[in-house]
């Protein structure tokens, strides 16, 4: 819940993708305007081809990051299942999103809006300002948290040429094995190429 939160009142705009009739990708910059336990939350309007490819397909994904430049940048990207729930929660939007009233001033103008909500989600908070990196995965609803990135089985010898190429040093051999920092990891793969016996694998 708290990145869902992040999300939404910290970051708020965002760019999402869909797909088009074709199977093409498709982005286009969407705001998050409310959040719960049941999801995430946002509006458009039913004349637009954002509109039509949401109805048909059945899935979103977006990012959002906040940030003055690269090294300051706190990003969070989700994807999941998305479901129109209609006008019912068009005015908690509007409430606590008062800058729609401008660009949809009247109460007839906002019969064309309609909204929608992610569900069954997961995702990844990812943040250049800390020093080693950090990443976390999270899931909302039924969605499930991916293991993606690099890890090191009883193969290794402790040969330690892994630990040289790593950008961000996140290779821990204090347990008398070799384990890599997950919270830290860049997944740039430079472990897996370099390493003599095979023994680091990717997942996901």
């Amino acid at each position: 819940m708290d990145y869902l939160k992040y999300l939404t009142k910290e970051i708020h705009s965002t760019v999402m993708a869909t797909v088009d009739e074709n199977g093409l990708p498709v982005t286009c910059a969407i705001d998050i305007m409310d959040y719960d336990e049941n999801g995430l939350y946002f509006l458009t309007a039913r004349g637009k081809n954002f509109y039509a490819r949401l109805k048909t397909g059945r899935y979103v994904s977006l990012t959002g990051m906040k940030g003055t430049d690269t090294l300051s940048c706190i990003a969070i990207s989700v994807r999941g299942k998305v479901e129109e729930v209609g006008n019912d929660y068009l005015n908690r939007l509007f409430e606590k999103n008062s800058y729609m009233y401008e660009i949809y001033p009247t109460k007839e103008s906002r019969t064309a809006l309609t909204v929608f909500r992610i569900y069954d989600g997961c995702g990844e908070r990812f943040d250049l300002s800390k020093k080693p990196i950090e990443r976390e995965s999270f899931s909302f609803g039924n969605g499930i948290k991916t293991v993606d990135g690099y890890y090191i089985t009883d193969k290794c010898i402790s040969c330690k040429k892994c630990i040289v190429v790593c950008p961000q040093k996140c290779i821990d051999f204090t347990s008398g094995y070799a384990r890599i920092i997950q919270n830290s990891c860049l997944h740039c793969g430079n472990c897996f190429n370099i390493c003599p016996e095979k023994a680091v694998v990717k997942r996901g």
